[in-house]
């Protein structure tokens, strides 16, 4: 397909957007210079009902967001360029196979083009983490930097490097599993099957995971009224909410998370030299109390001439995946 001009891209072509989660699937669309918005619409994932209908889903959400979109600009439907889909992986980029995900229980699954042919337009596919990485480098926290880290804290610990302007995804489309670096090497087990991994300390499960077990020691805090006694519903959200309330426990779990999340980000910055390293998902929530003694940690590990050019920042885009799709569909076609 033809890269329309700048000014036709700038005014009426644009390209739609899907984040699939577990949980939910988000989609929206920009126009293709990412200066206007459409849609943004999050629905219920529902993996458990099968592949055919998630497909059926975002095939629904996508003509949605397209209807919506010619409405705004008064253009034909032609001037939809596409879509960028972000999925957990890993993934084939070229071929647009899922190749394994356990979210969803999809195995060698072709996303890309099911969802291609069900919305007859052009498609491309990659990792959500690298996608919400590229949207805060297209359109958010780190806009105009060459050389960025991203790191997704959610259930699990995602990432996306970006090296000279383009993502870097690796000989095999792996590249950018950053929650898996090892932080110490006879620390917690991982789900990933390996021992001590970031993701095992400093994701929202972990984080949660770890308050119980203080919580388990005996030590006095207000999380089990924040949870009704239920501690099984304890989330990372209500360890920063507590930490903020001045809870003792609270407050040290998420000061042991901004430890180990400086010690992750220490190794980023040796390793890679980026400009910028931003942490997007729940862990924004935690705001300075999070983020000062991470920066800290980062100061006493990592090179100074690597902490003094870098600057590590939370994400600022609510729905980052789907821009970051966007911005994918986008490179891979030539239109940025």
């Amino acid at each position: 397909m033809p890269a329309p001009t700048q000014s036709t891209a700038a005014t009426d072509r644009f390209i739609v957007g899907v984040d699939l989660g577990g949980t939910n699937l988000v989609v929206g669309a920009t126009s293709a210079d990412g200066s206007r918005q459409f849609g943004m619409y999050s629905v219920p994932t529902r993996a458990d009902l099968g592949a055919d209908a998630v497909v059926a889903r975002i095939a629904e959400q996508i003509e949605r967001v397209v209807a919506e979109a010619t409405s705004t600009l008064g253009a034909p439907r032609t001037h939809c360029v596409g879509v960028g889909i972000g999925s957990p992986g890993p993934l084939d980029r070229e071929t647009g196979v899922v190749l394994f995900t356990p979210n969803l229980g999809w195995r060698d699954f072709p996303l890309r083009d099911r969802v291609q042919d069900a919305v007859r337009l052009p498609a491309t596919l990659d990792n959500d983490a690298n996608c919400a990485t590229l949207g805060e480098w297209w359109l958010g926290a780190a806009r105009g930097a060459k050389h960025v880290v991203g790191l997704t804290l959610g259930t699990g610990i995602g990432g996306g490097l970006i090296l000279d302007g383009r993502l870097y995804h690796g000989i095999s489309d792996v590249a950018g599993e950053l929650g898996h670096m090892t932080i110490d090497s006879n620390g917690r087990r991982c789900g990933c099957g390996n021992y001590g991994c970031l993701e095992a300390y400093a994701s929202g499960s972990a984080i949660a995971e770890r308050a119980r077990e203080s919580l388990a020691g005996g030590e006095p805090s207000s999380l089990p009224r924040l949870v009704g006694g239920d501690l099984s519903k304890l989330t990372a959200a209500h360890v920063y909410d507590a930490a903020k309330d001045g809870d003792e426990l609270a407050i040290g779990v998420v000061r042991d998370t901004a430890r180990f999340l400086g010690i992750g980000v220490a190794n980023l910055l040796n390793a890679f030299n980026p400009e910028v390293v931003v942490l997007a998902g729940g862990v924004t929530q935690a705001g300075d109390a999070l983020f000062e003694p991470m920066r800290a940690e980062v100061r006493r590990r990592a090179f100074k001439p690597a902490v003094d050019a870098c600057r590590i920042v939370p994400g600022v885009l609510p729905n980052a995946g789907v821009i970051g799709a966007i911005a994918t569909f986008a490179q891979r076609q030539g239109l940025m």
